[in-house]
């Protein structure tokens, strides 16, 4: 299937459900770094699942109250040879009507004067407040003054509601060419972790690995890190998400690499690793370590249509819990345990979240009281962890930590869709087993 149609597939799908609401959806902008300087350039996730335009400070319009020919309106910077000197390339209205299957193009600057007659004759708005400054006070001001007809007109859009639930539910269910795309995306993330854990030797920097493994993502043709790569040698493995990177690697140190690559489209491999620098885990290190793979593996059979994603938590949690009493971790009985939180200090985050075009991707993982059952094309990570430093104190009824546990820091992440009858690894590219490991 071309992506033209693609995109269009989801406008279609996205003005079904709005009924006669008209839905505003703005680009990015781009982000003042510093001084006069911006971050680089990256597009609003929902923008982009809707239109594939990759430029900023865009606005689209989805009409379903209008007629066919006019559903899909596209405001965008116009053609502007001295700023595209300084800024680069941009499609302008030509280019969106030819190249992005717009039905309607205007220049940004003419969205004041148009906005309103836009929104003429739809039942309401859907906007998403608070998360775009500069465009809201348009938006209000426009909803203001339609509500004031409302006495005389009687059909003007007198509400206003977010679009979020139902695009954020769409994006939740990945249809095979964003599986396809995610596939590529922890191949590649994949790839790239095997190829740092072989390069690592002790007495390197944790920017060395970190070099490596960004320089593989662009090698390979993605956009870049997904999120900044997490590189943690040792008692910086503690820390969720360190991202300094800056210390030296000593022989004996686990190095925790959390890292994933984005593609040209936003699509997202998101990975952890823990593996030891010289090759061999010491006896505490490989203790910690098969009880969080076998609470990864048996968390991630979990994930299968019908389950739900808190059930794969708990599943995850219990045998963090149970591998944590035995070795004399914790202490006392698993449920009261598991209730009280007294595992806290050790294991403090949940087991995974959505992936998608965001890394901690949008969806609801509950449907009020009850956990939203998981279904085909839903992708999320698998990802228990044991972390033991000083940094949180024992709870009362705990055993103190003996120093010989203390600075060790394992996380195992895969990412993992969900299938017809079961699961597929995503991720499988990037070793995990103790063979493996070990040199």
């Amino acid at each position: 299937m071309a992506e033209s149609n693609i995109f269009r597939r989801r406008r279609n799908i996205f003005l079904s459900h709005l009924g006669s609401y008209a839905a505003i959806i703005p680009a990015a902008e781009l982000v003042t770094h510093h001084a006069d300087c911006e971050y680089p350039f990256r597009q609003n996730s929902d923008f982009w699942y809707l239109t594939g335009f990759d430029e900023p400070n865009a606005v689209a319009l989805f009409l379903p109250h209008k007629p066919k020919g006019e559903q899909y309106v596209l405001f965008v910077l116009p053609k502007e040879s001295a700023a595209e000197v300084w800024t680069g390339f941009r499609w302008g209205t030509k280019g969106a009507l030819d190249d992005f299957d717009v039905d309607l193009a205007h220049p940004l600057n003419e969205l004041p004067s148009l906005l309103s007659n836009y929104l003429e004759g739809a039942e309401g708005i859907a906007f998403r407040v608070g998360k775009h400054p500069n465009l809201e006070p348009l938006i209000l001001k426009i909803w203001s003054e339609h509500l004031q007809k409302l006495p005389r007109s009687g059909f003007v859009p007198f509400s206003m509601i977010a679009p979020c639930p139902i695009l954020h539910d769409m994006r939740l269910r990945k249809d095979s060419f964003e599986i396809e795309r995610m596939r590529i995306a922890s191949k590649i993330s994949a790839e790239a972790h095997e190829l740092v854990r072989e390069f690592a030797r002790p007495g390197m920097n944790e920017r060395d690995l970190q070099a490596q493994i960004e320089k593989c993502f662009l090698e390979k043709g993605a956009r870049g890190p997904a999120y900044g790569s997490i590189v943690a040698s040792g008692d910086n493995a503690c820390v969720l998400h360190y991202t300094a990177n800056n210390s030296q690697i000593r022989d004996g140190d686990l190095v925790l690499i959390d890292a994933g690559c984005s593609l040209n489209d936003y699509y997202n491999g998101d990975i952890t690793r823990t593996f030891p620098v010289n090759g061999r885990f010491s006896g505490e290190q490989k203790a910690l370590y098969e009880i969080i793979l076998e609470a990864q593996k048996a968390a991630i059979e979990c994930v299968r249509p019908g389950d739900n994603a808190e059930n794969v938590h708990l599943t995850a949690l219990r045998h963090l819990v149970e591998g944590l009493v035995d070795i004399g971790l914790l202490a006392g009985d698993v449920d009261s345990i598991i209730e009280q939180e007294a595992y806290a200090h050790l294991y403090m985050h949940r087991t995974g979240h959505w992936l998608g075009l965001d890394v901690h991707d949008v969806g609801a993982y509950r449907l009020g009281d009850y956990p939203l059952n998981l279904e085909p094309g839903m992708v999320l990570t698998v990802e228990p962890g044991i972390y033991i430093s000083d940094r949180l104190a024992v709870p009362m009824g705990q055993p103190e930590i003996d120093e010989r546990w203390k600075g060790i820091g394992i996380r195992i992440e895969d990412d993992v869709l969900v299938t017809k009858h079961s699961m597929e690894i995503l991720s499988s590219h990037a070793a995990k087993n103790l063979v493996d490991l070990e040199k």
